[in-house]
Parts: structure tokens; C-alpha cells; sequence
């Protein structure tokens, strides 16, 4: 299984937009796909039509006692798409688990038991560089860094690179950064094409050539239970992650 986790310390940059919709695409494309929601707000988990409220164990309770990760795993409605659920109860593994032996490689041990099953593991981290994310970030064997297309964009890119840096040299010397995707891209804004310009020329061997519009379909398809790719996909927003797909599947 190779493993990607979708991170970014900020908040609202297509996250879990983007985590949802590569499991969908690769789904598409006849992988076996896990998606592992590490974030305690659990949005990966209900974007693809688990209510997690009604979930008695979660991927907290994998952390503690890897054996139940075949049990906890759902599959979905989708062929192909499998997830490894989220519940709030994870908020408090970032404070619980400081004390453990070993506290940065739990993750990785729960998806060693199951990795041969699945050909793609996506991981959506927590919108923080605290335990859950630097788990992800040993587990995983490259990162995906959404970024908004927006002027602070840079901003915290150099103290995520920082961390990953870090984490390369101390915990997982094999990891490496898949690529930086521009989110949330309105072509009516200069400030949106300066945004990309000057990313293209920060980080030129590192940026997708698929940037992700704003679209409406992405932000409604949530609700529904959906990825974008489910739920519309003829939208400019499903389209844009079907191509970032096919990227992903020509760097593999």
C-alpha cells in the first residue's frame, strides 16, 4: 500500500476535500483505496457517508490496541473505497498518548496489519503539526500540501517543509513530498494567478500541473455524504481532481 498524507497545518485549504476525492478517483481508476482520518473533526469520515456520532470504536481505539483495525475499518457504498473512521474522541489521543513508548509510530503499526489489502492508503491529518499529524507523517511515504490560492499561502508552507524536514532525518527517512496542490483557485482574481506564479517558481519540481478551482459542487458535496467525483462529476471541481488523479497514478 503506498501511503500519502494530505497536510497542512492551516485550516480550510481543501484538506479533506482533496483526501476525500483522491480516494474517490483512485477508486475510479480500480485501486483499493483506505482513507484514515486522523482529524478528530472527523470530516473525511462523514464526506464519505459515515456518520461517525454513531460509531462505537474508532481509529482512537486502533491507536491503543492495533488487532482491532480489521474490525474498525468500514467499507462504504463505493466499490473499491474502504475507510478507517474518525470519531472526537481522537482530540484526546494528541494529550493521551505523549507519555507512550514509541507515541510517533503508533499509526504506522496499525496500518502495517493491513497495508497488503489495499494498493493506496490517503491519511487526512489534523489542521495542526501536533501528535496525530507527525503519526501520519512517520506512517506515510509521502506528503500531498494543499495550499489556498490566497496572499498568506506561503506563510506556514516554510514551517510545515521545517517539520517535515525534521521528521525525515529523526523518524521515516523515507519520506518524501508527492507535491504541493494549489486549492481553492478563482481565475477572476490577479491575486489568485500571482499566488500560483509565484509558487510554480518557489517550488518548480514539486507543484501538481492540476490546480483546483473553487466550486461550488466540492463545497456542497459534503452534506450529502459525497466526494465531488460522486456527487458531480462533470463539475469543474470533480474534473480538476480526476486530473490531479491521473498525476498522482504517473508519478507511481
Amino acid at each position: 500500500m503506498k501511503k500519502i498524507a494530505i497536510c497542512n497545518q492551516k485550516g480550510g485549504v481543501g484538506k479533506t476535500a482533496t483526501a476525500v476525492n483522491i480516494t474517490a478517483g483512485l477508486s475510479l481508476a480500480e485501486k483499493n483505496v483506505l482513507l484514515i482520518d486522523i482529524d478528530p473533526q472527523a470530516n473525511s469520515t462523514s464526506g464519505l457517508g459515515i456518520d461517525y456520532k454513531t460509531l462505537d470504536k474508532s481509529i482512537y481505539d486502533c491507536l491503543y490496541e492495533p488487532s482491532l483495525v480489521r474490525g474498525i475499518t468500514l467499507k462504504t457504498k463505493w466499490p473499491r473505497v474502504s475507510v478507517l473512521p474518525s470519531t472526537t474522541d481522537l482530540a484526546g489521543a494528541e494529550i493521551e498518548l505523549v507519555d507512550e513508548a514509541d507515541r510517533e509510530e503508533k499509526l504506522k503499526k496499525v496500518l502495517s496489519l493491513i497495508g497488503f489489502e489495499y494498493d493506496f492508503g490517503i491519511i487526512d491529518c489534523p489542521p495542526s503539526l501536533g501528535l496525530l499529524t507527525v503519526n501520519a507523517l512517520v506512517a506515510c511515504d509521502s506528503v500531498i500540501i494543499p495550499i489556498q490560492c490566497e496572499y498568506y499561502a506561503l506563510e506556514g508552507l516554510e514551517k510545515l517543509l521545517k517539520t517535515l524536514k525534521a521528521i525525515k532525518n529523526d523518524l521515516n527517512k523515507n519520506l518524501v513530498i508527492e507535491g504541493i496542490l494549489l486549492t481553492m483557485y478563482d481565475a477572476r482574481l490577479n491575486l489568485a494567478k500571482d499566488v500560483v506564479e509565484d509558487i510554480q517558481t518557489h517550488f518548480p519540481d514539486v507543484v501538481f500541473k492540476t490546480v483546483i478551482p473553487r466550486s461550488v459542487r466540492v463545497a456542497e458535496s459534503p452534506s450529502h455524504g459525497k466526494s465531488a467525483i460522486h456527487y458531480n462529476i462533470i463539475s469543474a471541481g470533480a474534473q480538476a481532481y480526476l486530473s490531479l488523479t491521473r498525476e498522482l497514478l504517473n508519478h507511481a
